[in-house]
């Protein structure tokens, strides 16, 4: 058995998201369904999604809809709260650096950087962000991470990037040089957030309860260190119905 929440961990709240699991694996067992002990931080990302026996795993939804949604069960998805988003939807920022003067539109011939091509909120939202003002972003810069990708555009590498907003709360929390260095521009439309899955057969009712039980039994510090206001249910077909544009 595995479980892992790999989404927005980092060191300053791997302490908060082990406790987020452990009041989750106690309502598990307590409710007859098996869970690992603990979060597992060394697991490949596809290779724990698709693991058969996952208890609990989190993923991007773009992932999600073009390889497991038929592979894995939906769980949840957790909400951010994020400023004129729905329950559960969440949005990225369009950064460049704090000097650098233009909008959006202006960016269109520099270097844009994202995180990984199977990203919503690296890729495929700036992307539908840019079609609809009537451009593609190009060229491109691949950093492996958002955290990257706001240092590239801090440090000059790259011109313009679509950060995670959840991830850019963490950055302007424990990484203020690297948000002070940066100016944003403006959001993408809201979509579904990352997906809480479990192993395809899996008794989402119980886990979507044992989600619950944890959320009540989180410490304030904790869920402010998260910044999780709760956990809802988005359906199948919401995810299934974001525009999925070309790789780079």
């Amino acid at each position: 058995m595995i479980a892992a929440l790999p989404m927005y961990d980092r060191p300053e709240n791997a302490a908060s998201h082990d406790a987020l699991w452990a009041a989750t694996r106690d309502a598990l067992r307590a409710a007859g369904v098996g869970a690992p002990e603990t979060l597992d931080r060394d697991i490949g990302l596809m290779e724990g999604w698709t693991h058969p026996d996952l208890v609990l795993g989190q993923t991007c939804g773009l992932p999600f809809r073009t390889r497991l949604h038929d592979r894995v069960t939906l769980v949840a998805t957790l909400d951010y709260a994020l400023p004129d988003t729905p329950p559960g939807y969440y949005r990225s920022l369009f950064v460049t650096r704090a000097d650098d003067p233009g909008e959006i539109a202006d960016f269109a011939a520099r270097r844009f950087a994202y995180n990984q091509p199977d990203s919503h909120s690296g890729w495929a939202a700036p992307q539908i962000a840019a079609a609809a003002l009537g451009f593609r972003f190009q060229p491109t810069l691949e950093t492996g991470s958002h955290r990257a990708s706001a240092r590239a555009v801090a440090e000059g590498r790259a011109d313009i990037a679509a950060i995670d907003w959840i991830t850019w709360r963490g950055i302007e929390r424990w990484e203020p040089e690297i948000a002070r260095a940066l100016r944003i521009l403006g959001a993408t439309p809201a979509a579904p957030g990352q997906a809480l899955i479990a192993s395809p057969g899996a008794d989402a009712p119980a886990t979507f309860a044992a989600l619950t039980a944890a959320m009540a039994a989180l410490s304030p510090g904790d869920r402010e260190t998260l910044g999780i206001a709760g956990i809802t249910r988005i359906p199948v077909a919401d995810y299934l119905a974001q525009p999925t544009p070309p790789g780079p």
